[in-house]
């Protein structure tokens, strides 16, 4: 399959979960217009917005898009413990900009990099800063964390 027909359908997946969880949040979400070009939402929105439809609210694999997969999604707070312990910020900013490296995931996994780059018109340092608060995020919710360690969502 070509890579821009991948990277299509890869997007139609990412939009189709961010629709998703959309839809499964309580609060109205926040009119984009009204914050300056510039903004980048927390680690924890962007998780509830793009992650937790699949890797659920608690980030241990059982959204409510999960029962669909034909791979479950990884549990998210056992990445550092999958990882010697020590937090994975490469191998999750990989992951975020690029996808799933075959070994270590489902290619089910929608590839947010682009995504970003669209909602950011196209600024590289605004994606950075996103795939940095949203692994930020990810990083406080690792087991042995205490509970006030990391940011609400």
């Amino acid at each position: 399959m070509g890579i821009c027909i991948r990277n299509t359908l890869l997007l139609g997946a990412a939009l189709f979960v961010t629709l998703c969880s959309a839809s499964a949040i309580d609060t109205p979400a926040p009119n984009q217009a009204q914050f300056p070009p510039t903004y980048v939402p927390s680690g924890g929105q962007m998780y509830k917005q793009y992650c937790a439809a699949c890797h659920g609210g608690d980030a241990k694999g059982h959204g409510p898009a999960s029962a669909w997969l034909k791979m479950p999604p990884p549990d998210l707070t056992t990445l550092a413990n999958r990882h010697s312990g020590k937090f994975p910020y490469d191998y999750v900013s990989d992951v975020l900009l690029s996808g799933p490296i075959a070994a270590h995931g489902s290619a089910a996994m929608p590839t947010w990099g682009p995504l970003f780059l669209y909602l950011d018109k196209r600024s590289e340092a605004s994606v950075r800063q996103r795939i940095k608060k949203l692994s930020d995020y990810l990083a406080s919710l690792q087991i042995g964390k205490k509970p006030g360690d990391h940011e609400t969502l």
